[in-house]
């Protein structure tokens, strides 16, 4: 089997993009393929494969900005050996820039962080913003082939690097269809009871960082205080994330009596639990390349909220479009958008349990599947270019 060698900084479980990249590295794993994982972080779980073996690469300073500079450097290097071997490359993003496969998560190009912090810290952002564009632009140019996870990632990209769209192909994410899964009513009782949730009241969720204003944290508070002021708006909220601005929020929830309506729980590694609690999920993203909390959320059968210009939103139904943020930034739209939920709360969950059915028949071995098969159906094509010429 032709040896594969796999370029990303990290091959874990959490975020999106590196709970993808763990899932191409297992598939490949068990498979049994030569493969290098070119990375700052590998999960245990694929440490323990004789045919899997991993290329550390140092971050400085903890930094993935320091970082990114020596994973180009040593991902060069396992690229001109893998490929004088027959084998295949995959780089992400503007990680490393390499005649080869690029699998896109995230557009630099698309969105600047707009996190609050000295400013020092806001032009270090610059700065490293900048760095990923040019980082970005070098990559996709020079890649043979491009795989990104939505048409929004697609459209993206194209504008913000000149790729071919001829060399971009659409592969969504998958999903773990036992963990994320509709639960019965009396299963969603246990979980909220496990939680400490009354089961007379809704509850809905809010995940993301409370730092970079990207998943619009700043549009749910004062939408959820206006809510709140009625008295016939029985539903709670929990935010699930850290960041810089957590305990400004909080304390201006205790500041306007909102302690009770609004509960903010950290980092949890029980986010299936809470999804399986909840009624609803809110995510007025100002940019989401694909957004997995959203499709995960949505497997489970619960309806969320988001950003229409999300890549998940693609695949919402016509049924489901009452759910769709046409403005993160608007107040007024995200509270009338919850208004609209409440009032159609059980209209919409057969067309959201539908939705559920259609993105769990894609798991994760069947993404990781779709793109080896896309890999390999290139490289047989440019040996065919080869032999005409």
């Amino acid at each position: 089997m032709r040896p594969y060698t796999l370029i990303a900084g990290d091959f874990v479980a959490t975020g999106g993009m590196d709970r993808a990249n763990l899932a191409l590295a297992s598939y490949l794993a068990r498979q049994g393929v030569p493969l290098r994982l070119v990375a700052h972080r590998v999960a245990d779980e694929l440490l323990g494969f004789s045919n899997v073996r991993f290329v550390r690469v140092p971050k400085p300073a903890g930094a993935y900005m320091l970082g990114e500079p020596l994973l180009d450097v040593v991902g060069r290097l396992w690229t001109r050996r893998t490929l004088a071997e027959g084998g295949q490359v995959l780089a992400n993003g503007g990680n490393c820039v390499v005649p080869a496969a690029n699998w896109v998560h995230y557009v630099h190009g698309a969105y600047a962080s707009q996190g609050p912090g000295s400013l020092l810290r806001r032009l270090k952002g610059q700065v490293s913003h900048r760095l990923y564009l040019r980082g970005e632009r070098q990559a996709l140019q020079r890649a043979r082939v491009i795989i990104a996870n939505s048409e929004r990632t697609k459209a993206d990209l194209v504008a913000a690097t000149g790729a071919q769209p001829e060399r971009v192909h659409v592969i969504y994410y998958g999903i773990d269809p036992e963990r994320f899964r509709p639960r019965a009513p009396e299963e969603r009782r246990e979980a909220r009871a496990a939680l400490g949730w009354p089961e007379e009241r809704r509850v809905a969720l809010f995940v993301g960082a409370l730092g970079d204003k990207r998943k619009g944290f700043d549009t749910v508070f004062p939408a959820w205080a206006r809510l709140c002021s009625r008295g016939d708006w029985n539903v709670d909220l929990k935010v699930v994330g850290v960041g810089a601005q957590r305990e400004a929020w909080e304390r201006e929830a205790r500041q306007r009596g909102l302690g009770e309506r609004i509960q903010f729980l950290g980092f949890r590694k029980d986010v299936p639990a809470l999804m399986a609690a909840a009624d609803l999920l809110i995510s007025p993203t100002r940019y989401e390349a694909y957004g997995l909390g959203v499709h995960e959320a949505l497997c489970t059968g619960l309806p969320a909220l988001v950003s229409r210009t999300a890549g998940v939103a693609e695949r919402y139904p016509a049924e489901l479009r009452d759910l769709l943020i046409d403005d993160p930034d608007d107040v007024e739209e995200l509270v009338r958008r919850l208004e609209t939920w409440r009032g159609r709360e059980a209209e919409l969950i057969p067309h959201t349990l539908r939705l559920a059915g259609e993105l769990r028949s894609q798991t994760w071995d069947g993404m990781a599947a779709a793109i080896v098969d896309l890999l390999e159906r290139e490289r047989a094509q440019e040996l065919r270019g080869a032999q005409r010429v």
